[in-house]
């Protein structure tokens, strides 16, 4: 009995031990402020980061690498006894911290004959240089095909012997669950064990994967998952108070995330930049009350105004106005409501410019989807449903009265964090991704990376075409519809890439006109994402058509067939330019991967909405002054719409400004939130 008390008493104290580590390493991460610099300090900071990478150059990259690549033909000589020793050695000193950059050039050499033994893929030089500069904290950019995920998990090991424990984010939980599994064994190799959190898994699942050394998931859910975490904690400020909560709880309700420790981030840019325009918020519905029939009477008011007479839109900023006359019948109108709210007129009159909001810039295939009787947000960057999010301030619910559907609950805020704010909070943070050096100076001023452009293994085939811009919306899609005909009678796989699920069931309806026979890839299809793209590189007299949404554009990798290298590779048609030019490049780069052959064509219209929101005056000057079924002068078009991609940028830019300074602001004013 004494000896099954003292065992008992010792496995109590190693749980709490290791629950107080989480807590300990939570609280940490939780009180640790990032710092953002601005004005002068910012260049300054900006300096000094480029300064602290101007060791780790692209030539020393290649030196290092190249010094890795000699001892290949060593390593592929030692029994599996023998590497699997060096790798328990080495992972030892990586712990101890005992390591220089002979040590480093060792381990990756190691990572390297593991992989290949393991997945039949022996990484290239400058996959290597990929891999050493993730070491380093650099985010570096590798074009579409040049093997990001190889590169990544020779660098995980070295960085989770280091750091204890790395995140790997990936853009959606396909892709974190197929890495995770691809690269298992690798890991095992390494002495580490691996998981991916996916969206229906359990608390205490989750709790267990964290505890691995490697952990694959969305930005989106572990976020959330250590948002949850600051929840439950509540105030706690100190490791000490940690302490005492493990103690008066008897170590229930700690943290699921045992800190952040280091990060790999795949796709950076979309998660770094993109993600940080919107923060995540998590919240709860309010008790239920009267506000659904609220919302229901301010669409039918809204419905009953007329734009212009009645009020302005704001298409850019997603802002409505009521003019005096607007007013005079929105008043009129809420006299028929019954419920109390009617009679505050400020209040009327916001939920009545909120109405008009979501009938006019929020659009079903656009902006979310109604999916089983619910509204579910699209994303606006990659075209995934996410169907766990809501707008604010009574949005959803605005937008749900609209399409006449059952108006859920408002919700109140919980906690909220930005992207931003959470990737700074790690001590170690790295990425890669294939358009990252348009977001250099972001990047180097928000999260103090470096960026590095890693070369091609070979040199780039792919012809890519100037931007095409039609007078009108319909003359491109015609267009379009006759040009994937075309290339698909030469026996090539097409890849045609829209904007939003409406579009892309638009040129659908087109093509299925032409009886040219394809499939289509949005959010409404995502379950079958991996299928659609194993088979969208197939050439011959059976060649693949793709019509996609952004989906396509990040995470995937689209594998010719030798039909389709014989007739010309992979032909890619972007369908409408995107706010972001590196939105374009990057689908741009599913074709002519790794030196395959291939080609890229652009399109776009006078009436495209990236136009008429952020170039209206221009657009519709250059509108008029073409006739009818004729081309807009193509150089003053292309240059109108880079104009308009780079006031949506610079927009998206202020608003990711504005996301950094509430931050600001809530570790001025609410420490410890």
């Amino acid at each position: 009995m004494t000896v099954f008390s003292t065992q008992l008493d010792l496995a109590t104290s190693a749980q709490d031990a290791t629950r107080y580590h989480a807590l300990y390493e939570s609280v940490r991460s939780r009180s640790r402020t990032p710092e953002i610099h601005k004005g002068l300090d910012g260049l300054v900071s900006r300096g000094l980061t480029r300064m602290r990478a101007r060791r780790v150059t692209l030539a020393f990259l290649r030196h290092e690498a190249e010094a890795i690549d000699v001892l290949a033909p060593e390593l592929r000589g030692l029994a599996e006894k023998s590497l699997e020793a060096e790798l328990v050695s080495m992972r030892e000193r990586f712990v101890r911290g005992r390591v220089g950059e002979g040590g480093v050039r060792r381990a990756l050499a190691l990572t390297r004959e593991a992989a290949r033994r393991e997945t039949g893929e022996e990484a290239y030089v400058v996959q290597l240089m990929g891999a050493l500069a993730l070491w380093h904290g650099h985010v570096a950019q590798m074009l579409t095909g040049e093997g990001k995920t190889l590169t990544g998990s020779l660098a995980a090991p070295l960085i989770a012997w280091r750091r204890r424990h790395l995140h790997v984010f990936t853009v959606n939980d396909y892709l974190a669950r197929r890495d995770a599994h691809s690269r298992e064994r690798l890991y095992a190799r390494c002495g580490l064990r691996v998981g991916a959190i996916q969206q229906e898994q359990e608390p205490a699942e989750r709790a267990s994967i964290y505890a691995l050394p490697i952990v694959y998931g969305t930005p989106k859910q572990i976020t959330a998952d250590y948002l949850r975490d600051q929840i439950r904690l509540g105030r706690i400020d100190t490791p000490w108070a940690g302490r005492q909560h493990v103690a008066l709880s008897g170590g229930a309700g700690g943290p699921i995330v045992p800190g952040l420790r280091a990060a790999l981030v795949d796709e950076a840019d979309a998660v770094l930049i993109d993600e940080g325009v919107v923060p995540l918020i998590i919240a709860r519905s309010r008790r239920e009350d009267d506000m659904s029939e609220v919302y229901r009477d301010a669409a039918r008011a809204a419905s009953q105004l007329e734009e212009g007479a009645d009020y302005t839109i704001d298409h850019l900023r997603r802002k409505s106005e009521l003019r005096e006359h607007g007013r005079t019948r929105a008043r009129e109108a809420c006299r028929e409501f019954a419920a109390p709210i009617w009679r505050a007129e400020r209040r009327a009159e916001e939920l009545v410019r909120q109405a008009l909001v979501a009938r006019h810039c929020y659009q079903r295939g656009a902006q979310y989807e109604v999916v089983d009787g619910r509204v579910v947000i699209v994303d606006e960057f990659t075209g995934r449903f996410l169907p766990d999010r809501s707008w604010e301030h009574g949005l959803h619910q605005a937008v749900e009265a609209k399409e006449g559907l059952d108006v859920t609950a408002d919700r109140e805020t919980l906690a909220r964090i930005s992207f931003q704010r959470f990737f700074r909070s790690y001590p170690f943070l790295c990425g890669m991704t294939g358009t990252a050096a348009d977001a250099r100076g972001e990047i180097e001023h928000v999260y103090a990376r470096p960026v590095t452009v890693i070369p091609t293994h070979r040199p780039i085939a792919r012809v890519d075409e100037p931007l095409v811009v039609f007078r009108t919306a319909h003359e491109k899609w015609a267009h379009i519809a006759r040009r994937v005909q075309e290339l698909r009678d030469q026996g090539r796989p097409v890849l045609v890439g829209t904007r939003s699920i409406a579009a892309s069931e638009r040129l659908a309806a087109l093509l299925e006109a032409r009886g040219v026979p394809h499939r289509v890839l949005n959010a409404n299809f995502d379950q079958e994402e991996a299928q659609l793209i194993s088979l969208a590189g197939r050439g011959g007299p059976d060649a693949r058509v793709t019509v996609a949404t952004n989906m396509a554009g990040r995470g995937t990798d689209i594998i010719l067939d030798a039909p389709a290298r014989e007739a010309g590779g992979l032909a890619v048609i972007l369908s409408e330019a995107h706010g972001a030019r590196r939105v374009d490049r990057q689908f741009i780069g599913r074709g002519g991967r790794q030196g395959d052959p291939g080609t890229s064509e652009s399109y776009a219209s006078l009436e495209d909405e990236l136009l008429v929101k952020h170039a209206p005056r221009l657009a519709r000057a250059l509108y008029a002054r073409t006739r009818e079924d004729a081309m807009p002068d193509p150089r003053f078009a292309c240059r109108l719409v880079r104009l308009a991609q780079a006031r949506a940028e610079a927009r998206d830019r202020r608003m990711r400004a504005a996301v950094l300074k509430q931050d600001d602001w809530m570790d001025k004013y609410m420490p410890g939130r």
